[in-house]
């Protein structure tokens, strides 16, 4: 588990997280890997809302894409 400050809230705290490994290509965070909510839930114990909420921004920032049914991926740096 990763720490995590518990005045903040948790899903900008673990977007922030999961943006830096995205940028720096570690952990399994490589374009065309997938990243599964059960993934974010486990490593940072938390609901599926937050995990939700941090697909939303990793989307919204076009680091990962989502497809229905498959899931989310991590974008290539020239689809962002």
């Amino acid at each position: 588990m990763t720490d995590l400050d518990p005045t903040r809230p948790k899903w900008p705290q673990i977007a922030a997280k999961i943006t830096e490994r995205i940028d720096q290509g570690v952990d399994g965070y490589t374009p065309g890997c997938l990243i599964t909510s059960r993934m974010i839930e486990d490593e940072f114990s938390v609901a599926k809302v937050t995990a939700a909420k941090v697909f939303t921004e990793l989307r919204g920032k076009k680091l990962v894409r989502t497809e229905f049914g498959m899931g989310s991926y991590v974008t290539d740096p020239s689809e962002r």
